[in-house]
């Protein structure tokens, strides 16, 4: 069975799922939790998007460039994909 793949972490859809995932899981560590949540999304983007890239063949300078503009897309997408849940389903994210 095969969950995640570098072809797939090389698409939106991909990249997002994955970048949600890995932010909320790590957003509490030590260390981490003193960066703000966009701020480490950015990271997370960033270091989901760069091996995709490379491990798919397809990162070379001009892609390297545009990874950095992807990855703004993703942090925008990942937060307010996140606060829409939360507004939506504010009963399992309640905070004790």
């Amino acid at each position: 069975m095969e969950f995640v793949n570098w072809t797939t972490l090389a698409t939106y859809a991909g990249a997002l799922a994955m970048v949600v995932v890995i932010t909320q899981v790590t957003k509490e560590w030590k260390g981490i939790r003193k960066l703000p949540t966009q701020l480490w999304t950015y990271i997370v983007s960033l270091i989901v998007l760069y091996p995709a890239a490379y491990f798919t063949g397809t990162l070379d300078r001009s892609n390297a460039v545009l990874i950095l503009f992807n990855s703004m897309i993703l942090t925008l997408s990942a937060n307010g994909g996140f606060d829409a849940l939360v507004k939506v389903f504010p009963e399992l994210f309640k905070k004790e």
